[in-house]
């Protein structure tokens, strides 16, 4: 039995989006950082980061959202979102990879900046006396560096989508559900992408999805 531990307003939600691509069972425990539950002592079993996503499943517990979405793929979608070509697999770690180093930092900074009821719960965390201490040296984001630093990122990625519909060809899978649930931060901040039209047509495809609406009523 699959069971995933976060909740939907984190990156847990990338996970969620996962498990409702592959239509597998899975049980949802709803666990909130802000409340302290991702630091008691059965929590950190799982996690001792104490952070969310975490996923048990079986006797395999596993943290890191992507890394998650990968073992997913690979164990319970042969055929659909996991390729079949080892070139293919090595593009999608890349592509994995290159999202989180090139953009997640940068994207939640932008939507840090933009506002909201889940944001403003951010903020009071990372005012928190618990946050200081545990995150020395934490500097306020600046959104316009972040915008900035987008930009080549964007059209990379934008240069990588011209002439095809999804990351590896004409077929959605994992890599372009890595890549856009990290970049779904994007649309909710309202980001401009009229100069990349590749990624906008793209990640309208993705995110227009069945599964993630599914993912988003948990």
């Amino acid at each position: 039995m699959i069971t995933l531990y976060g909740t939907v307003n984190t990156r847990a939600f990338r996970v969620l989006w996962m498990l409702e691509e592959l239509g597998v069972s899975y049980t949802h425990v709803k666990t909130d950082f802000a409340s302290g539950e991702t630091r008691t002592p059965a929590f950190l079993r799982i996690n001792p980061n104490g952070h969310v996503p975490a996923l048990v499943d079986g006797e395999l517990c596993l943290f890191e959202s992507l890394a998650i979405n990968l073992y997913l793929a690979e164990r319970y979608g042969a055929g659909t979102l996991w390729p079949a070509s080892a070139e293919d697999r090595a593009r999608t770690l890349q592509w994995s990879f290159w999202v989180m180093t090139e953009c997640e930092a940068h994207t939640f900074v932008v939507l840090f900046e933009s506002g909201g009821e889940q944001l403003a719960k951010w903020r009071a965390w990372t005012e928190s006396a618990e946050f200081r201490a545990t995150h020395p040296g934490y500097i306020e984001p600046d959104a316009k560096a972040a915008t900035a630093a987008l930009q080549l990122p964007f059209r990379v990625l934008d240069d990588a989508l011209a002439g095809r519909s999804y990351l590896l060809g004409e077929e959605f899978g994992v890599a372009d559900l890595n890549v856009a649930s990290v970049l779904l931060t994007v649309r909710l901040a309202r980001m401009e992408l009229a100069a990349f039209p590749n990624l906008d047509a793209w990640l309208t495809r993705c995110t227009a999805r069945p599964a993630l609406a599914a993912a988003g009523r948990n």
